[in-house]
């Protein structure tokens, strides 16, 4: 049923949390698994160690973690790093690999003064090609 599936993470809990999902879903339905980060400038008023995910030697880091965790499951990985607004590379790569369903966290490291109507994976439902499952 899906045969691709998009694992957008950053460091936070919730991506952590998230990836026993995208693992067992992966394993379920035979998937591709493609393992999206994107790398992000600092929002405004928000410093470097707070947001940590606007480098690309930070995001490879976490990419080849990530990769990792599934390898030692047997389960191969594409990964994928981009640079952008993550809600928007998101759709657009899950676009691009032909995604049949994104998985992430229910908020990760973007969530904004705004709260959770203006997080990342808010804007990811409204603006997806494929659906989205929202790991709490």
């Amino acid at each position: 049923m899906f045969k691709t599936i998009l694992f957008p993470l950053d460091r936070s809990r919730e991506a952590r949390d998230a990836a026993q999902m995208v693992a067992d879903l992966v394993k379920i339905h035979q998937s591709h698994l493609v393992l999206l980060s994107v790398v992000e400038k600092n929002p405004p008023g928000q410093d470097h160690e707070a947001h940590g995910m606007d480098s690309p030697e930070a995001v490879a880091k976490l990419l080849e973690a990530a990769q990792a965790v599934f390898s030692q499951q047997g389960i191969a990985t594409k990964t994928i790093e981009r640079e952008g607004m993550a809600s928007f590379t998101i759709c657009d790569v899950a676009d691009e690999v032909n995604a049949d369903l994104i998985v992430m966290g229910c908020r990760g490291l973007g969530l904004t003064t705004e709260g959770a109507a203006e997080s990342v994976t808010a804007r990811v439902i409204n603006l997806s090609p494929c659906p989205v499952l929202v790991v709490p």
